[in-house]
């Protein structure tokens, strides 16, 4: 199935968190989104991998997209090597994606980091001829293939972003989505450990971030990237 976005993230809900509102439109414009978690998220202090399972399910479901997999690296320490980048390489390939959103280049969870330069560089990689892949139970190799663009979306720390989508009208999406994740995130009558996510502050930080970037931008709600290259346009009417 070949996909125009596949986005990565290293936990289940960093997608969500980081791009939720930009996924939800893009589906709703005709597009066809993939996630890819890399890990189960099983050093969570809340909930457990069982539970994250279920609710990246339910959160993919709201946002609509077509396809979710989860590669299970360990959680905290999976590295940027070879065997890592390959997995990658094999789930660029099956989806042919057009654009690949990733984590922050740079963050407070260091599997954030780490993931977000892992899947950088095998999506360089994947583009490489001399590269053999196939997928488990599949007797043909695949082919190349290299992503346009690789978009890194923002999470803990406000990184100034390169790029921001008018997400004006799917931030209510986007916070359904994030939701799902009820094990982790603001609930009053939880008796679980607290965590800097589980906080109301933070699940608030996520609407008035986007105001905030909508309010740069001229609109109501805005979503930030950065990118590893010049973004690029046609003509100065393709910018709001």
């Amino acid at each position: 199935m070949k996909l125009d976005i596949l986005a990565f993230g290293a936990h289940p809900d960093d997608v969500e968190l980081g791009s939720g509102a930009t996924i939800a439109k893009e589906v709703a414009n005709g597009k066809k989104v993939g996630i890819v978690d890399l890990t189960r998220g099983e050093l969570g202090t809340r909930g457990s991998a069982e539970i994250r399972d279920v609710e990246a399910a339910a959160a993919a479901k709201i946002l609509g997209v077509v396809a979710r997999e989860n590669l299970e690296f360990a959680d905290g320490f999976f590295v940027n090597d070879k065997e890592h980048q390959l997995a990658i390489i094999r789930m660029i390939r099956k989806y042919r994606p057009e654009i690949v959103l990733c984590n922050a280049i740079d963050d407070r969870h260091i599997d954030h980091g780490k993931g977000s330069k892992l899947v950088s560089d095998a999506c360089f990689l994947s583009g490489l001829i001399k590269i053999y892949t196939k997928l488990d139970g599949d007797d043909q190799w695949q082919n190349p293939w290299r992503p346009k663009i690789v978009y890194h979306y923002i999470q803990w720390k406000n990184i100034e972003p390169d790029v921001v989508v008018d997400v004006t009208g799917y931030i209510d999406k986007k916070t359904e989505a994030i939701m799902a994740y009820s094990s982790q995130f603001y609930d009053p009558k939880s008796k679980e450990p607290e965590t800097p996510i589980s906080s109301k502050n933070f699940t608030d930080s996520v609407n008035y971030r986007a105001r905030d970037l909508g309010r740069l931008i001229g609109v109501e709600y805005g979503e930030g990237f950065t990118t590893e290259r010049f973004p690029a346009v046609n003509n100065l009417t393709d910018l709001i």
